[in-house]
């Protein structure tokens, strides 16, 4: 059975000249996703999940943050520039753990946001 995380989150900008845009999972969410993904755990304690945010689905992985106790969730650019969203702005995410039988290798963006 695949967990699966409804929240709202804030899109920031790592400080410096890469770019990366990332949503901090609220605490409660990664303490859950901590728990449910310990068999799935890859190097670093990353997890490999299903995202969706305003209908762009794509699949990546969450990374732990010792600096807020939470993980980390990159947004690329091309999720961004779909689902219509920047700097700032609160969005809805969806999230699903993949299962070891699930991963997939690529990463996929649908939808037109």
């Amino acid at each position: 059975m695949t967990s699966s995380y409804s929240f709202r989150a804030e899109l920031w900008r790592y400080p410096d000249e890469s770019g990366w845009h990332f949503l901090t999972l609220p605490v409660e969410v990664a303490d859950d996703l901590r728990e449910e993904a310990a068999v799935f755990r890859e190097g670093f304690g990353s997890v490999r999940v299903t995202a969706e945010i305003s209908g762009c689905t794509w699949q990546t992985s969450v990374f732990p943050d010792s600096k807020s106790g939470s993980y980390l969730l990159p947004v690329k650019k091309a999720v961004r520039d779909a689902a219509g969203i920047s700097d700032g702005d609160e969005v809805a995410v969806r999230l699903a753990i993949q299962g070891e039988d699930e991963a997939g290798t690529g990463e996929r963006t649908s939808g037109t946001g």
